[in-house]
């Protein structure tokens, strides 16, 4: 059976067995003797990436994928998947994972679809207290933006709220010669390992909007993207002439913990 990439879904399948092995031999996740660790492997697409995941004892794999007629072909070539219903028909984005997965899903890998690649990490954001591990090939551009830190121009909205949860590996680039189709840029290889962060020591969800309300005009100091918000704190904010891929992750929590304690914010 042939599996057409589709075009709207973003699917570009890799096929390179060498690479596959190398991001499934990526995943270093600790599991006790005798143990296993939940995996959700998105996208699978034909499997080139499935069957090395399969191989390693400490996973207990399942697989999410939206198109039908990829689905179709895992069942026909993966039946032990097929069998224990661990190939879930759907879209990512959309899923319960807990009601899905009530065993726990500690590890998510896969080669993200590029189109909807931030979408994806938002979403593993939604569920950071179960995620502990990320092995994933996207765009290098977003890779290299999710990996960077303050200083750089690639840091970003995405940059400040993974690295707030997660540290984060660059691991390798891969060139486009080695999908089908060949995307029209090159890709790499990152990992997120859960830091032990359980809450930061802000309001949460003013730090979400302060971070980015700031990159929303990176551009401009704070004293400008953030005007409004500045008014009865100015004494206290350091940053007033900073932008806001100066600041670290551990600033924006000072900054939201300034505006909030001036009253300035309220959640």
């Amino acid at each position: 059976m042939y599996v057409k990439p589709k075009k709207n879904l973003g699917q570009h399948f890799l096929t390179s067995e060498k690479i596959a092995q190398q991001i499934a031999d990526s995943i270093d996740y600790p599991v006790e003797e005798g143990k296993k660790a939940g995996c959700i492997e998105i996208g699978p697409g034909t499997g080139i990436l499935t069957k090395y995941l399969m191989q390693n004892p400490k996973l207990d794999l399942s697989v999410i994928e939206i198109d039908n007629e990829s689905v179709e072909f895992l069942v026909a070539n993966y039946p032990s998947l097929s069998i224990e219903h661990r190939i879930v028909s759907g879209d990512f984005l959309r899923i319960d994972l807990c009601k899905q997965f009530p065993g726990g899903f500690p590890i998510v890998c896969g080669n993200f679809p590029y189109n909807i690649s931030s979408q994806i990490f938002f979403r593993i954001l939604d569920y950071k207290d179960s995620v502990d591990q990320v092995v994933c090939m996207i765009q290098r551009e977003v890779a290299q933006r999710i990996a960077n830190h303050e200083g750089t121009k690639e840091y970003g909205i995405l940059s400040v709220f993974l690295q707030a949860y997660y540290d984060i590996e660059y691991l390798f680039g891969v060139d486009e010669t080695v999908f089908n189709p060949p995307p029209k840029v090159k890709s790499a290889v990152i990992r997120l390992r859960r830091n032990g962060i359980k809450q930061l020591p802000c309001d949460e969800k003013l730090f979400r909007i302060i971070v980015k309300m700031s990159f929303n005009q990176r551009r401009k100091m704070l004293r400008n993207s953030l005007a409004q918000w500045f008014t009865g704190a100015e004494n206290e904010a350091r940053f007033l002439t900073m932008r806001p891929e100066q600041l670290s992750v551990n600033d924006f929590v000072e900054l939201t913990q300034i505006l909030s304690a001036n009253g300035v914010l309220q959640s």
